[in-house]
């Protein structure tokens, strides 16, 4: 019986989610018909509180963050997060101008994959080799330059809870390219909304933003900082809880502002 509930509620949450994504999608063509490809990031945010809203109301699932302090107001920042779920990829967009570093094939992705490089997405061909690190530097100077908070998942790829990870080494060219604190992030998503998983299961999403990484870091130094910025914030995770979003509005608003 409980497996039938969550079936019909995560059936429930994936017409809302395919319904919001084509709806928002297409009014963000008609922004790029009209030339206001600025406008993007306010349809991605807004979709991005949909989401939310849908997994609390059709799947009992809350959301809470703790760190907001950690995060920079103002000002370009990378923020470097663990990645366990799909979930990850929605709720950045609350951020005030996000910009996510994606794999390329996103790009040819029906209904929203278009609109991934207007908005100011950073698209990665991880077969390119060094050439892909050379474009990686370049559009994260671009998005520094331009004062976005920049999302990378340094795993490549997502691993559920307790898979091993191994960081990438992109995250580090970037920090660099950008020269800003990399802010770590870590969630455990992935418990609530698995990778591939048809069933969304009841409870609480939790985000642990840390304290940042000072910038000029070396390579080493960065990715072993991170993995133990990591693994200390998953430790105090079901501890350092300050905050619970209830409804659609950003989980970052007591933060940053538009």
């Amino acid at each position: 019986m409980k497996r039938l509930w969550l079936g019909a509620a995560s059936l429930l949450f994936n017409i809302g989610f395919y319904a919001a994504t084509t709806f928002y999608s297409l009014w963000g063509y008609v922004d790029l018909r009209r030339g206001r490809a600025d406008r993007l990031i306010l349809r991605g945010r807004a979709w991005a509180r949909v989401v939310i809203r849908l997994l609390r109301i059709c799947c009992g699932i809350e959301v809470r963050v703790s760190g907001l302090e950690n995060l920079p107001v103002d000002g370009p920042v990378l923020i470097a997060s663990t990645h366990q779920s799909a979930f990850d990829t929605a709720v950045w967009m609350l951020l005030p101008r996000p910009s996510y570093v994606l794999k390329k094939e996103l790009l040819k992705v029906p209904v929203f994959g278009g609109l991934m490089q207007p908005s100011g997405m950073i698209a990665v061909d991880r077969s390119a080799g060094a050439r892909a690190i050379r474009d990686l530097i370049r559009d994260g100077q671009a998005a520094a330059a331009d004062s976005r908070q920049v999302v990378i998942f340094p795993q490549g790829t997502r691993a559920g809870p307790g898979e091993p990870r191994v960081i990438q080494p992109g995250v580090a060219a970037l920090a660099g390219a950008m020269g800003v604190p990399v802010v770590p992030v870590v969630t455990d998503s992935g418990a609530h909304w698995g990778r591939n998983s048809f069933l969304k299961r009841p409870g609480t999403i939790h985000i642990v933003i840390g304290k940042p990484l000072p910038a000029g870091l070396a390579r080493a130094a960065l990715v072993g900082a991170l993995d133990a910025a990591w693994a200390e914030l998953e430790d105090n995770m079901n501890s350092a809880v300050d905050k619970i979003v209830y409804e659609s509005v950003s989980v970052f608003d007591s933060r940053t502002s538009d």
